[in-house]
């Protein structure tokens, strides 16, 4: 018989997973315990180091184009219905695939980049984006902000990325499993991100998701941690970025 404590740790769990033995569920919710406290260190190291280059990277792209300093985007998040009960999306009226929150990155494009506010596909040799701001997308310095959203909640250091609800309502037409990304908070960095480029198409996104059902499937601390690590190439050496 479950006891008490094994209880309360299945109801954290996706429903998918609330019937694996007790011992299993334990450890998973230990698991996703040791993350968090391994992203709150991380991300609160990270902004007390980089915060002198946070500052420079405000006065270069203020200087250098008109406009705010942050950029800021509605994100689709952790989705958490139907981790007891099946989901039922037919009694959401307005469902855009999970909890939706504020992203903050540095400025890459003009102010006017988007004036019809749809969302656009990222583009090599885009002519929205700042010369200032390709070279930050390139370091993918402009994700420094996100650091932020990391000690909120919002999002973790490693997991998929978050994808706004407009793209995201579009791609899980056309990809079935496109919504399980949701079934772990997202992230700065991830599998996909240190192994392809940005998106451009469909296909580029299916390929990403093998890369992120990849990740939830082997979801650990130490997995985490060789994300991170393998993620510092990735910005020294300006590899997938535009």
């Amino acid at each position: 018989m479950a006891t008490a404590k094994e209880d309360r740790a299945a109801r954290q769990l996706p429903s998918d997973q609330v019937n694996a033995p007790a011992a299993v569920v334990v450890a998973r919710t230990r698991s996703d315990r040791a993350i968090r406290y391994l992203n709150v260190v991380v991300a609160t190291v990270g902004l007390i180091v980089t915060f002198p280059l946070w500052i420079l990277i405000a006065i270069v792209v203020k200087a250098t184009s008109r406009g705010p300093v942050f950029y800021t985007q509605t994100r689709v998040g952790l989705d958490r219905r139907g981790w007891v009960t099946p989901l039922d999306l037919s009694r959401r009226r307005d469902d855009v695939g999970g909890l939706p929150f504020t992203i903050v990155k540095f400025r890459t494009m003009r102010v006017d980049a988007e004036e019809e506010g749809k969302a656009v596909w990222a583009q090599s040799e885009d002519d929205r984006v700042t010369l200032v701001g390709s070279f930050l997308r390139s370091c993918r310095l402009d994700e420094l902000p996100q650091l932020l959203n990391v000690l909120r909640g919002d999002m973790n250091l490693v997991g998929p990325r978050p994808e706004r609800p407009e793209l995201f309502a579009e791609l899980r037409q056309h990809i079935p499993e496109y919504s399980k990304r949701q079934r772990v908070p997202p992230g700065i960095t991830g599998h996909a991100q240190v192994h392809l480029h940005y998106d451009t198409s469909v296909d580029d996104v299916k390929r990403k998701l093998r890369h992120d059902l990849e990740y939830i499937e082997r979801r650990t601390v130490w997995q985490d941690i060789k994300i991170m690590i393998k993620t510092i190439p990735v910005m020294l050496f300006r590899r997938g970025g535009w």
